[in-house]
Order: structure tokens, then sequence, then C-alpha cells
């Protein structure tokens, strides 16, 4: 080790210049933030092949220049590590307006609107479905209700899913049984009115509705699926993104991207959490994690693509009325909440989800779990902390999913677990007028508590949950990092007039940890990239302003210059 560290010391400060090859590009004069475990920001750096090989001050970078290096003037520009989304859906994102565009919905007439526009092109007694449009971003506040969508669809059955949840038309109720005797026997998940008849919100949909595709709907080819992900691909690059986690990847999605990869395609690092049944019996688990165990791109992968390990879903949603909390969530217009006892839903109990912690602990796989709830993410946590008692977690790089809703003793236990976290700043900038409606702001104090979980030195990354479209800004969840950064560090939101507890603020510098070296461990590749250091994937990106020291609210506004990925450059701004 001590010869290592020295040979590296003797490289970066030059003196081993004459013998070694010289850098194939260095870059002078510049602004560029390493991410560093010291958090420099300094003038110069060097690549030779996929590596970094000297940073640092204009003159000892300089000392590895060749006849044929090219030499690059910043000018003053900012040079980033790459950029890394913790939680995304490529896949089903890359689809979603494959068959027909789909217009931004800001209101419960818009959504009507588009029910019936539908309703022209859908055969009649065919499904029209509407997917992941919150109700926590309707000018209402609601979801519409049986009878609105049965006037804007009265010869289709319908249904408006928003997260786990739904509301859906009498023809939606009919076809799949949910009458008053079975709303008697799911109470639950069927809400009803006074005389016991479904009203038609249901919670945890997908175990009780089953839904079809319309005849018209065009059908996709391969090649399709594969230009479509290419052109996603290339927009995330576009941002700055050089790397993302697929959060439920499923086998189809794990095949698509490997197949990509052999096509010289795949422009940014994917590692995988692939998606998982927790409730079965042991004998069932323990098959599918040997298999997933067994899997070469997990054994070995490559640096492009590679699982991590797998994801399962713990409670519902905080969009949708059905996170599991510690408190009742209270009698509630918006969400449809009549009882003032109900503290939301959890899906997975403790005698299936500490087992399946365990055996991915046994596996060296990463564990995590769709954790939105404040009771959720404690009954993660404490499974966690029972399988520690046998096999150290930490080493596993397990995470709380979303992990909207915490306490100071759950920041405490990741700190204490080594428990990562994957959190989306966009929920915060779209969803916190309506949360303050629901909850109040004190109860909202450890809502993302992002600078507690910093001081505490927990490995928290930020992500989009991009879900559907392309467009860094008009997808659903936005996946444009630099608006995130922005919310991280002035907690404003988008209809709420003050930040949400201030407190809870990033710096600029802890800002840009949050979506490089911090998401680099969530990648379980921090050895390789997320920051610039010799020896590292040259991974970076040229931006058009200094995020240290530009006006805050000028932060979303960024533009990427040049993406470069294993040192060489995927994607240039036409500017």
């Amino acid at each position: 080790m001590f010869i290592r560290i020295l040979i590296v010391g003797l490289i970066s400060g030059g003196a081993l210049a004459g013998a070694e090859e010289p850098a194939e590009r260095i870059w002078t004069q510049g602004r560029i933030v390493t991410a560093d475990s010291q958090n420099r920001v300094v003038s110069a750096m060097a690549i030779r092949g996929e590596r970094i090989i000297a940073i640092g001050e204009d003159a000892e970078v300089l000392a590895h220049r060749g006849p044929e290096t090219q030499v690059i003037d910043l000018a003053g520009g900012m040079v980033l590590p790459g950029l890394i989304d913790s939680h995304v859906h490529a896949a089903g994102a890359a689809m979603f307006e494959f068959d027909h565009p789909v217009p931004e919905m800001a209101s419960i007439a818009d959504v009507l609107a588009y029910v019936r526009q539908r309703a022209e092109v859908v055969p009649e007694g065919e499904w029209i479905n509407l997917q992941q449009v919150f109700i926590t971003r309707l000018k209402e506040q609601r979801y519409p209700t049986r009878d609105e969508l049965d006037a804007a669809a009265p010869r289709h059955p319908v249904a408006f899913r928003t997260g786990p949840d739904a509301s859906v038309n009498r023809l939606a109720l009919k076809e799949n049984g949910i009458d008053a005797a079975f709303a008697q026997a799911h109470p639950e998940q069927v809400l009803v009115d006074s005389r016991g008849e479904p009203t038609g919100l249901l919670r945890k949909a997908g175990s009780i509705l089953k839904t079809k595709p319309a005849s018209t709907d065009r059908k996709s080819t391969p090649e399709e699926r594969d230009r479509r992900m290419v052109t996603l691909l290339k927009d995330y690059n576009s941002v700055g993104l050089t790397g993302a986690i697929d959060r439920n990847c499923s086998r189809e999605g794990q095949e698509q991207l490997a197949r990509l990869e052999m096509q010289g395609q795949l422009s940014v690092r994917m590692r995988l959490s692939r998606s998982f049944d927790a409730n079965r019996p042991l004998e069932a688990v323990v098959k599918d994690l040997d298999e997933v165990a067994a899997d070469p791109l997990f054994r070995e992968g490559s640096e492009r693509l590679r699982i991590i390990g797998i994801k399962v879903f713990l409670d519902g949603g905080m969009l949708t009325g059905s996170a599991y909390m510690s408190a009742p969530w209270g009698i509630s217009r918006i969400y449809g909440i009549e009882d003032n006892q109900y503290r939301g839903m959890r899906y997975i109990p403790d005698e299936f989800l500490v087992p399946v912690v365990r055996e991915c602990a046994r596996r060296n796989l990463a564990f995590t779990a769709h954790s939105v709830g404040d009771a959720a993410v404690a009954a993660l946590l404490e499974a966690y902390a029972t399988v520690n008692r046998e096999i150290p977690i930490g080493p596993t790089h397990s995470t709380l999913t979303h992990s909207n809703f915490m306490s100071a003793e759950s920041v405490r236990r990741c700190a204490e677990l080594g428990i990562g976290v994957d959190i989306q700043p966009a929920w915060l900038y779209l969803d916190t007028h309506t949360l303050v409606a629901q909850f109040g702001e004190p109860r909202l104090r450890y809502f993302q508590p992002l600078a507690s979980l910093f001081a505490a030195q927990v490995p928290v990354g930020g992500g989009s949950d991009h879900m559907q479209k392309i467009g860094s800004f008009r997808s659903l969840n936005f996946y444009n990092p630099f608006l995130a950064m922005q919310v991280a560090i002035t907690r404003m939101s988008r209809f709420h007039p003050t930040p949400l507890h201030i407190e809870e603020a990033l710096t600029r510098e802890q800002a840009i940890r949050f979506y490089t070296i911090n998401n680099a461990w969530l990648m379980r590749s921090g050895g390789e990239i997320g920051s610039l250091e010799i020896g590292k994937r040259a991974d970076f990106i040229r931006i058009d302003r200094d995020l240290l020291l530009c006006p805050v609210e000028q932060i979303k506004d960024t533009s990427v210059l040049e993406t470069w990925l294993d040192g060489q450059r995927i994607w240039v701004s036409a500017r």
C-alpha cells in the first residue's frame, strides 16, 4: 500500500512524467470540481485512455504533456465529475409515448379531456388506461371520481393509476368483480360510500385490478424499443448524466441494456436493482436469489453494466395516500381518507422481510425497498439491524429507496448500520404544497432530511424516479440534475412560498457530491467513478456556469457543453 501511495504521489507531482507515457489530453485554466475527500477545486486535469493520470494545478499537470498531447484551455470554465442518477425507470420512460403523445395534466379537467379523447380512438368496451398522473400535482388535489370518469367514457372501463393506487369507473369495477361484497372482503383496499358501494378508489390496485391494453395500441418491435432507449440515454448525456441505477429492472430490461452494450450504444453506466417479489415461501426466495447471484452481470459485469442487487416494495406512496406512517394520516379530502386511524399500507410483513434481507446479505446482494413513510423506513432499518447481528449489512451497500419521511432516530440508525439512502428532490419541488396542506409543516421536519444525513455521514444520493417521457423538464419527475441540486440547496418548491425546513438544505459543494461520489457509492462503484482523482475513470462534464458562485436561482438553467465517458466525448452541445 505504501509503495502504491508513493508512486501515485510522484505521478501527481510530475516527477515520473519523463518515464511514463504522456497524456493524451490536458485541460488547464479551469475550475475543476474533484468531489474528492477534500472537495478540492483545481485548475487542470490530464487523461490517457480511459483514466485520469493527473489532476491539480496547471504547472504540475502540464508536466505530463508530450509532443502529441492536446492541451485545452478551459478559460475559467467549470468541470464536474460525470453526474449520476440514483433512481430511474428507463425502459418504461422511453416507451411511454410510443403509441401517442400524452399531454401534461394540471387539473381534473385535463384528465377528463384526455379520457374523452381516448374514448374517440379506443373501441367501445376496451380499456382506457392513464398511468402516473399524481393527484398532488393537480389543481384540485384529488382523484377524479367514479362519476366523472363514467361521464367522460361511459362505454369504456377506465383506470386512472397514480403509483400503487387507482381511481376507476363503474365498468372497470364491474369487469373486475369489485362490488359491495368484494369491498367488504377487502376493506383496506376498496373504499366505499355510505351504502357500502365501491367509490372507485382502490388501494394497492395492482393486486385486485386487472386491465388490458387497447387493441389500437401500437405494438413495438425490439428494434424500436432499442432506438427509443438510445434516444433517452443520449438525452441523459445531454444533461450531464454518465451513470444511473435502474430501480426495479426486469429481466427484459436487463437483456435490452446488455444488447445495447454489445452494440456499443450504452452511453450511460447502468447499475441494476432487479425487481423481486418478497412475499413468498423462503424456498422460492432462495431459488430466485441464487439465480440473481449467479448471473454474470452480478459476478463480474462490466464497467458499463452490472447488477447490484434487488428491489422490493414495502409500502404505498406519499403521492397517493398510502405510504405507511407512524401516526395516522388524518381525515383527508385530498386522498379520500375517512378513517381517522388509517396509517397507510405496508406490503411485506417482518416474517417475509427479514429472511429476504438476510439471504441477500449472505450473497452480497444490495437490498433496497420502496419505503416512503416513516414507519416503513423504521421497519426496514429494524430488519437491517436484525440481519446485521449475524452478517454485516453495510458492506452490501444496501439502501432505503425514497425514504421521504424520516426521523432523527432513522438518520442515526442509517449511520450506525452503514445504510445508504436514495432520495428524489423532485418530490420536494413538486409536492410540498400538498404535503403541507395534509400534514402541516411541523410533521414534515424530517421530510427529505438531507443536511442531517450529510452531517451523519450517511451516503445519500440524489435521483429522479424518472418514469415517463423523454425530456429532462417535461418528464414526469424531472431528471434534470441541476434543478434537483437547486431544490436541495434552497428547499424551495413550485407552489409553496417559503423553504421547507431550510435547516435541511445542502451547501453547493454537498449538492454536487449528492449527484456524484455519493451516488457512486450507491452504484457500488466508488473506487472507479464519482470523483475526479488519479486512476479513476475519466467521466466528466463541462458546463456553462460556476455552480459554486452563480446566483442560486440560476443553477437550474445550467447547460452542459460536453459530456465525457471513459475518456471519450459522447455528447457535445450545438451551442
